[in-house]
């Protein structure tokens, strides 16, 4: 959703889950406010983030597009929308209806040993099926009985994997010891969305920082991508529930929108 000619400039949406335990009205009406360019709709036990017609009014309402669909692969939304494969395809036909352009997804747990079996070319063929770019989401290792535990099939990491096309979030990478700049490098074009956000590095929880709080190259990946004219959606998805107020939540949320487009816009 970048430029192709002139100046590049980014396209930044900001993820619903960046609000919670707020909820889609409030994420549009932030996303308007602070000047971000789209949404992202976590597909959640909301209603209202599983609804053509409300997300629609609210395009409408907010004149605030949605970019982008992350499906209910969540461990907390396994409930929603039913099977594995039932959640990828309504999902796609989701992101169909709103106008959007991309899924994000999470790879299979190992315990879902039949929808893990055909993950990668079922994505892709979903993808086919419907022209809607299916993105697989970098995860991390889970502790487990004090032990670090891979739970996710084929792995966490999306290097090495036949994915067509990979999300690459910065505080998944930070859980995993991951080098995102190094790792988008290797994803080169398959790259087809981006989780804006940073980690510690010293837990294994799953942290959502703010950019440039953490320990990740974030700065120099998006540098990166602006220099090489990557054409994708930077998906804010930070954590504000420590913040004090509304206010310094939408301080989180501009300072986060402020720090994607200082790295990745080109000036004149």
């Amino acid at each position: 959703m970048s430029q192709t000619e002139g100046l590049y400039r980014p396209h930044v949406a900001l993820s619903t889950s960046s609000l919670y335990p707020k909820g889609v009205p409030e994420t549009f009406d932030a996303a308007r406010r602070l000047g971000y360019d789209s949404v992202e709709v976590l597909v959640t036990h909301e209603r209202m983030s599983q609804l053509t017609h409300q997300l629609l009014n609210h395009i409408q309402e907010y004149q605030v597009p949605i970019s982008t669909i992350h499906a209910p692969t969540l461990l907390f939304t396994q409930q929603v929308w039913g099977k594995a494969w039932t959640k990828i395809q309504m999902a796609a036909k989701l992101t169909e209806q709103v106008g959007a352009e991309v899924v994000v997804v999470h790879p299979p747990f190992r315990w879902q040993t039949k929808y893990a079996r055909n993950f990668v070319q079922g994505v892709r063929e979903v993808s086919r099926m419907t022209g809607i770019k299916i993105s697989v989401e970098n995860m991390y290792p889970w502790r487990v009985a004090g032990r670090k535990a891979v739970v996710y099939s084929p792995h966490y990491s999306p290097l090495g994997q036949d994915y067509d096309w990979v999300t690459w979030d910065f505080s998944h990478a930070a859980t995993a010891h991951m080098d995102s700049l190094a790792a988008v490098k290797e994803l080169g074009s398959r790259l087809g969305h981006v989780h804006l956000t940073d980690g510690s590095g010293k837990t294994m929880a799953d942290e959502h920082m703010l950019p440039g709080h953490g320990v990740q190259p974030v700065a120099e990946t998006l540098e990166y991508l602006r220099d090489t004219r990557w054409q994708g959606v930077v998906g804010v998805e930070v954590s504000t529930r420590k913040s004090k107020d509304a206010d310094e939540r939408d301080a989180w949320l501009s300072e986060s929108l402020a720090f994607a487009r200082r790295h990745m816009e080109e000036t004149g």
